[in-house]
């Protein structure tokens, strides 16, 4: 019997959500979401329904685990609490200063309708969290790093456009290359937010716009440039659309650390290079739509993270063909 996926959403996230679902032998979309005009939207699945929001509590006993594939910033605040109650659900939440709070009201709203929700899934939080616990775990006596990129920041590229004069823009994070070296080399270097990484800003401005004041504007813009080396480029329209149109991301987690009273060094580090950000970030969302299908069939509850589910869970092969194939 497949797992019976609904999305909610249909951005770039929930695109790829809809395109992970295709690929794993043990799910099937049942329905899309949308606040929009259902005839507006038109989906990648033939003969799956688009249904408004509105009439989401319909499909309550007709799927198995929903994707919430809205921003972390105004949407899965209230969308995951109001949906847990009624659905196993699933979210990328990435704010993660204020994932403690997140947790505990979709714990809540988990419990009280005997359902499993799993929060923060993606790379970072997600992937990236797993390998600073495992680095942790295994090298108590040892420092994190994380660097993310070469990659475009959505956020700070909309940032961008916000500026007076701008039509359009895209932003790259970008690790420091000798930062990155030291930390390999095992230095337990202290670095600063400057050292760590580059911003590498591409700009198309208004014809007639003041090129020096945007770039000004840019590089001293408080949160997102400001303590950054950040490097501005002027380019056309179509140079743009040619040369970055995608949403490449990755990075890397780094834990180095010592054994034996300080004899003995150790490094380890896990890297991701990805073509398409919300792509990649999908997969992770229906490999971990599997675990709380299966979690709640076992008659768990309330909310989990990374943290707290086996990685067996994650698989759609059973445990005798993991043993003997991937241990």
């Amino acid at each position: 019997m497949s797992i019976r996926i609904g999305i909610v959403g249909y951005g770039n996230l929930a695109k790829g959500a809809e395109a992970a679902v295709k690929e794993n032998i043990d799910t099937e979309l049942v329905a899309v979401f949308t606040r929009r005009d259902v005839s507006s939207v038109k989906i990648n699945t033939e003969n799956v329904p688009v249904v408004h929001v509105d009439n989401i509590l319909d499909y309550k006993d007709k799927i198995d685990v929903l994707v919430i594939c809205g921003g972390s910033a105004t949407d899965l605040p209230v969308q995951t609490p109001m949906y847990a109650e009624h659905f196993n659900v699933v979210d990328s939440f990435d704010t993660h200063a204020k994932i403690p709070e997140h947790f505990d009201k979709v714990d809540a709203s988990s419990k009280k309708g005997g359902k499993i929700s799993v929060i923060s899934v993606g790379w970072d939080p997600g992937m990236f969290s797993l390998n600073r616990l495992y680095g942790n775990a295994v090298l108590p006596n040892g420092k994190d790093y994380t660097f993310w990129g070469k990659g475009v920041s959505q956020g700070h590229s909309d940032a961008i456009r916000r500026v007076d004069g701008v039509k359009d823009a895209k932003q790259y994070t970008i690790p420091v290359e000798s930062a990155l070296e030291r930390v390999r080399n095992g230095e337990n270097p202290e670095l600063t937010t400057r050292e760590k990484h580059i911003r590498e800003c591409f700009v198309v401005a208004n014809e007639g716009a003041d090129k020096a004041r945007i770039e000004k504007e840019i590089k001293e813009m408080p949160n997102y440039f400001a303590d950054y080396d950040t490097i501005v480029h002027f380019i056309t329209e179509e140079e743009l659309k040619a040369n970055h149109s995608g949403i490449p991301h990755g990075g890397f987690v780094i834990r180095t650390g010592s054994t034996n009273d300080g004899k003995n060094k150790h490094v380890i580090e896990y890297s991701l290079k990805l073509d398409s950000n919300p792509e990649f970030t999908a997969s992770v969302l229906v490999a971990y739509a599997r675990a709380a299908y299966r979690m709640n069939k076992e008659g768990m509850t309330g909310c989990k993270t990374v943290f707290d589910i086996a990685p067996a869970y994650l698989s759609a092969l059973d445990g005798a063909t993991l043993r003997k194939n991937l241990l």
